[in-house]
């Protein structure tokens, strides 16, 4: 790891004291200020580093969401240059995808520096300043802890592959093939992205592991030093401000110690290896152990919260991550809501049900966009209805029980944008898998800005990725000034979120939970009472709510999908095919 001399920390180390000692306010907190609600100067310390769970989270493919410089490639700067649209939007924090040093095989999940910055995307100085800034309009950073391996360039494995005797052998998993030469992997295990999740050195004879690509080996997490040096590089960023992080593939620390071959599921998967289950090499107990450390290192730190990616098969699954003394993740996300790809009514109803009542009274998590899958028209939408879907969907995101996450261009309704020749392919996914599987290039196109050259998002000649062909229309200027706009059905329901306390932070009821096309629930608290209802069908759909004992009139304070008047009978609403409302009751 990088060392520095103690005079060249000193400064660090001020500016990390002063930043402790000036808590930051997110963007929701400071609309209650404003409206004279309890947070603020006089909020509790409790109060405030509790802040995360109602927060609306926006991640940040840092490649993709601002060129400051030139060069095709979003940065740093880019994102500071962006902050005021960002706190006009209602964000109360941004998860900024890697931007470590890094080969970029994986655009940089595939990390040989963990204490520093990619010069593609700026310096540590331009970090400080994306800090301070985002300090002063509210908005906190959270950045991508990448745990589970490091790139084949980092420093540690480049000792460890050394040689057999290194100190860092052990930092990695190594063992013997199989075979009278040794040269066979030492179990079928297969990587996520395709073939053996094991890769032959020549030098040292033996197989090291590789979850992922055979250039992000895994680490070892058995050994202590391990643990110790990737606490320490957790410290490193709240030293410089940090409020949290998001652990990448955090259940898959751990392999099944034996080596044991995985049980064959049938089937191929996209690469047409045999798909295998899963248990050998994902979700393995002693996970548990670690996040209960992890979370110490964090509680150092006041105010600052682990987000964990949790694909999982199910909630009980999921409630584990929470820890049982609520001593692990804070937010493990819950991918069974928004991942799930069917538009169902019921399905949403039983996840929604299964993350208030199965998680032990813990905050849920919802994310129905990331950087890893299609965007929500591309699996929610039926070629006609998909600004609709996109807008119903949004309202569930925002005003269920649950912190929210969204990506980048869901506010405006960006496309996912696949390559259609494989020579223009530019994750290494894609070029493994094609056509079966494109990659995810589809996903991470660069911010529709504007309707100038490359949206806005640059000046360069060539962005590492093209621009989505329809941003003319369908980018942040023009949808600003078109009231029905996405743009501005995603601003109106996160202000609601934060400035109506029964959406903030009231309690969760479902309501009709029979009916199988309209999914319907009350958010209530002491003072204010207010109804949901979403429509997942494409047929005109009626609702009433006089059998759970809301009677009389409500006053709507948002709908899609078609005109509604100002105030609803809640004996009979209507609501057009996709269409949602939220309506406070009278």
């Amino acid at each position: 790891m990088k060392t520095t001399s103690s005079k060249a920390q000193l400064p660090l180390l001020l500016a990390a004291l002063l930043f402790l000692l000036s808590p930051v306010v997110p963007a929701s907190a400071q609309t209650n200020i404003s409206a004279g609600g309890s947070t603020g100067a006089n909020a509790t310390r409790s109060e405030d580093n509790d802040w995360w769970r109602t927060a609306v989270f926006y991640e940040i493919y840092p490649r993709s969401f601002q060129d400051s410089n030139g060069d095709g490639i979003g940065d740093l700067n880019g994102i500071t240059e962006r902050l005021d649209y960002l706190k006009a939007l209602g964000i109360d924090a941004i998860w900024i995808s890697p931007m470590y040093p890094s080969p970029q095989v994986d655009f940089g999940y595939d990390i040989s520096d963990y204490e520093n910055v990619d010069p593609q995307y700026g310096t540590l100085k331009d970090f400080d300043r994306l800090s301070a800034e985002a300090k002063k309009r509210g908005i906190r950073i959270i950045m991508d802890a990448v745990m589970n391996h490091t790139s084949d360039k980092h420093p540690w494995f480049i000792e460890s592959r050394s040689s057999r005797t290194n100190p860092k052998r052990d930092w990695y998993v190594w063992v013997d093939g199989k075979g009278p030469d040794g040269m066979q992997p030492p179990n079928n295990w297969i990587s996520e992205f395709g073939h053996s999740a094991w890769q032959y050195d020549p030098t040292t004879k033996q197989f090291y592991y590789h979850k992922f690509y055979i250039q992000q080996p895994d680490l070892n997490w058995r050994n202590p030093a391990v643990e110790k040096a990737m606490f320490d590089t957790l410290r490193f960023w709240m030293d410089r401000g940090v409020s949290g992080f998001r652990l990448d593939a955090i259940p898959t620390l751990f392999e099944d110690p034996e080596l044991r071959d995985a049980a064959p599921i049938g089937g191929t998967n996209a690469y047409g290896d045999p798909k295998l289950d899963p248990s050998r090499t994902d979700n393995l107990p002693e996970v548990h152990d670690v996040l209960k450390r992890m979370r110490k290192v964090i509680n150092e730190y006041p105010g600052r919260m682990l987000i964990g990616e949790t694909y999982l098969p199910n909630t009980t699954e999921l409630a584990k991550m929470y820890g049982p003394n609520h001593d692990e993740l804070q937010l493990p996300m819950d991918m069974n809501l928004g991942i799930t790809n069917k538009l169902d009514a019921s399905i949403f109803r039983e996840k929604i049900n299964d993350a208030e009542t199965k998680l032990n009274g813990n905050t849920p998590l919802f994310v129905f966009d990331n950087h890893d899958n299609p965007r929500m028209a591309a699996r929610y939408g039926d070629g006609v209805h998909d600004e609709a879907i996109e807008k119903m969907l949004a309202t569930v995101l925002f005003t269920t029980k649950a912190a929210a996450l969204m990506y980048y261009g869901d506010e405006i309704g960006m496309p996912t944008t696949p390559p259609t020749r494989v020579e223009d392919v530019k994750d290494p996914i894609g070029r493994t898998g094609w056509p079966q599987e494109k990659g995810r290039d589809g996903e991470r196109t660069p911010m529709q800005w504007d309707a100038s050259e490359n949206a806005g998002f640059s000046t360069a000649a060539k962005t590492w990725l093209p621009v989505a062909p329809d941003y003319k229309t369908v980018n942040v200027k023009a949808e600003e000034a078109e009231p029905n706009s996405m743009f501005n059905w995603y601003k109106k329901l996160i202000a609601l979120r934060r400035t109506n306390p029964a959406l903030r932070s009231g309690d969760f009821t479902m309501l009709n939970p029979d009916d199988p096309n309209v999914l319907s629930y009350e958010r209530a608290s002491a003072n204010s009472k207010v109804v949901v209802a979403c429509n997942f069908t494409a047929q005109p759909q009626k609702v009433s709510f006089t059998g759970n004992s809301l009677g009389g009139t409500a006053q709507v304070l948002a709908a899609s999908g078609g005109p509604q008047p100002a105030t609803v009978n809640l004996k009979e609403i209507s609501l057009p095919p996709f269409g949602s409302i939220v309506a406070e009751v009278k």
